[in-house]
Order: structure tokens, then C-alpha cells, then sequence
């Protein structure tokens, strides 16, 4: 009798399954595949790729759901650590940043103070994006988190979304790390819409100021109160990232600085990416709203991307000659650390194989995660004072 009753449970099951749920099965192995196979964050979209099949199986028990029998409904996993970690106090995004923090060096852009205008400029296609998001009917909740975006930072983007209590939590995760993912490939297409071959070619020598230790210990205490000042939204990320890199730079707490980098991060970073498929449930994410949020966070990496770029072509009309800004470093000044800074490495060195532009990027790239942290803070000032 048992086994009829099984087999039949197990008819219903399949019988169950919506073809919403097929395709997000289909999604899942999709984040998988491209987790394992292209490199694509690994360590974050895997996790998520296969808690996307957690969610969506009938009567999965890793959601809550109501259990034939009993009163109460039974709490799913997943659905707990999404309330206890990310609803209740984003915690997960937050702690996350200690771990960023420690594992940032500041170092090229203290030496190179200017770079933090790039990290500015990048942020540009965050606020573009919120009006195009306005525009096709978005409510100004969903629009600025799907806006943050384009800060190429997930945490960022994750609490953002949530602090709003945007519906799109999940499509909006999975857009911010897959762009991240594929910034190698977005951004060399963007620098060249805005940018001539004679211009990549621009070479600047880089001849390092001694950065004190002293100097390094007091930039993350500063930046943490005037963004306090500035954006006290943005207390949580900044403060928590530069609460990592006082671990890394103060040198006498390395053991913890290593387990921040290390333990710390990618314990949270498994447990995030499977928290987030949480919301990837197929009624809510089977939309044609989350095709166009896909199509909007490629729309605001593309405009971060042009912003910064724009920004160094328009510094060099009041530049000498010999001291003109590569515009490809300021495509550097948006947050996904250290990929873009690479990247800007890899076209110069294609354009001219003798034109080193790492560290000039590295500090844009570093200025980029400041800045990311703090336009997520002026967007959740913004819309609170809106509403």
C-alpha cells in the first residue's frame, strides 16, 4: 500500500510541475553551466543556478509551504535564511563587504587621489537607468533598484532591492552578477562606441607617490564619516567595507584580515547565492518584467561604462599634451573589482603593446567600489524622501 501511495505522490508531482517551473530548471542548468564552464562568478551563480531547481520543484522543502495534517505551515531553508539574513537586516550583503574591504588595496588610488572622479563619473548609467525604468511603467521602488544595477556591485544591487522591497529581488540579483560576469565582454564593445583608436593609444606614465602607512590606516575612517555625512544610507556598505580594509591596513590583526578575505567571504558568498534563489520561485520570475530588468541592467553597465569614459574625454580639453587621461581608465571607475581594471590593461595593451595602464585603472576600479556603495545610499535617500 505503501508503495501505491508513493507512486502515486510521485505522479502528482510530475503532474504538478508548471512549464513556468520548466523553465526555470532550464534557467538553473543555465547558471550552472556558465558558472562551471565560462568562469561566470562561480562561486555566487552556482549556488544560485541550483537553488533555482530547489525552489521550483513541487512541494519543494526548502519553501514554506502547508503541510496536509498540519496547522501551522512548515518553514522551507531557504525561505529562512532569506528572512533571517537578507529580510530582516540585508546582513548577508553587508557582512559580505568586510570581506571586500580586506581584500582592496587603496594603495593606487591615495597615490593618484584624481581617480576618484572616475569612480563618480562610472555611476552615471545608475540614475539613467531609473528614469528609463520610470518610462516603461516601473514604479520608482522597483525602478531604482533595478537602477542600482548598473553600480556593478551585487551586494550593492541585492540590498538595495531589498531595502526597497522591490518584487524583482531575484531578477535583479541574477542580472547585477551576470554582467559582472560578463564585463570582459561588455565593456570593450562600450569603450569603442565613444572612443578612436588614437585615443586608446593615450599613454601615461606611472610614477607612484609613497603612500604612509599612516595614510592608509586613516583613509577608511574618514571616507566612512563623511559618507555618514554625505549618504547615511550607505553607513551599512561603506562602513562595513571600510571596516575590512582598516583590518588588512592596520597590520596587526592579519589573521583576521585573511579569515575576512578568505573564510568570511566565501562562506557568506555559497550561502548568499543560495539565499537569493529564494525569490527565483517561477510565478514571480517567469515574466516578461524580468526580460526587460535583463535588458535594462545591460542598458546601465553600458551608460557606467560610456559615463566614465565621457568623463576622462572631457577632463582631457583642459589636459596638456603628455598629461591627457587614456578614457579607457575611466570605463575602469566602475565597481567590478579587479575585472574591469584588467580589462582596460588588455585593450591597451592591444592597441600598444608597450602601454601599461593597470595601476591608473586599478585606482579608477577601487574609487568605482567607494563610489558604488554610496550612490546605493543616495538612491535609498532619494526614494525615501520621494515616498
Amino acid at each position: 500500500m505503501s508503495f501505491f501511495s508513493n507512486f502515486e505522490f510521485l505522479i502528482h508531482s510530475i503532474k504538478s510541475v508548471t512549464p513556468q517551473q520548466v523553465v526555470m530548471y532550464v534557467i538553473g542548468g543555465l547558471l550552472i553551466w556558465l558558472a562551471l564552464k565560462w568562469d561566470f562568478e562561480p562561486a555566487l551563480v552556482m549556488p544560485m543556478g541550483f537553488g533555482a531547481i530547489l525552489v521550483n520543484i513541487p512541494f519543494s522543502g526548502v519553501v514554506t509551504q502547508q503541510m496536509e495534517g498540519l496547522d501551522e505551515p512548515v518553514v522551507g531553508i531557504l525561505d529562512w535564511l532569506y528572512e533571517v539574513g537578507i529580510g530582516a537586516s540585508e546582513a548577508m550583503p553587508i557582512l559580505l563587504f568586510i570581506g571586500i574591504g580586506a581584500m582592496i588595496d587603496f594603495g593606487p588610488l591615495l597615490s593618484n587621489p584624481k581617480m576618484l572622479f572616475f569612480g563618480a563619473a562610472a555611476q552615471f548609467g545608475i540614475f539613467l537607468t531609473l528614469l528609463v525604468a520610470l518610462l516603461f511603467g516601473f514604479d520608482i521602488k522597483d525602478a531604482a533598484s533595478i537602477g542600482i544595477i548598473g553600480a556593478a556591485d551585487g551586494p550593492t544591487s541585492i540590498l538595495v532591492s531589498q531595502v526597497l522591497k522591490s518584487e524583482y529581488v531575484g531578477a535583479i540579483a541574477v542580472a547585477a552578477y551576470s554582467y559582472m560576469a560578463l564585463v570582459p565582454t561588455i565593456q570593450p564593445f562600450a569603450i569603442k562606441l565613444v572612443t578612436t583608436k588614437k585615443e586608446r593609444m593615450i599613454r601615461m606614465p606611472y610614477n607612484p607617490k609613497s603612500v604612509s602607512r599612516t595614510t592608509r590606516i586613516l583613509f577608511p575612517i574618514f571616507v566612512t564619516v563623511i559618507a555618514g555625512f554625505v549618504a547615511p544610507a550607505s553607513i551599512a556598505l561603506v562602513g562595513m567595507l571600510m571596516f575590512g580594509n582598516l583590518l588588512r591596513e592596520c597590520m596587526k590583526l592579519d589573521n583576521l584580515s585573511q579569515t575576512a578575505q578568505t573564510s568570511l567571504a566565501n562562506l557568506i558568498t555559497i550561502l548568499l547565492g543560495l539565499t537569493i534563489a529564494s525569490t527565483m520561485k517561477a510565478d514571480k520570475f517567469v515574466r516578461i518584467d524580468t526580460l526587460i530588468i535583463m535588458l535594462l541592467g545591460l542598458f546601465a553597465f553600458v551608460f557606467d561604462t560610456i559615463g566614465g569614459v565621457l568623463f576622462a574625454k572631457f577632463m582631457n580639453l583642459f589636459l596638456k599634451d603628455g598629461k591627457k587621461i587614456n578614457p579607457m581608465v575611466g570605463a575602469a571607475g566602475i565597481s567590478a573589482f579587479p575585472m574591469s581594471a584588467r580589462v582596460i590593461q588588455k585593450m591597451a595593451l592591444k592597441e600598444d603593446n608597450q602601454n601599461h595602464l593597470l595601476m591608473h585603472a586599478v585606482g579608477a576600479n577601487v574609487a568605482g567600489q567607494i563610489a558604488s556603495v554610496v550612490a546605493g545610499g543616495i538612491i535609498l535617500s532619494l526614494v525615501k524622501q520621494l515616498l
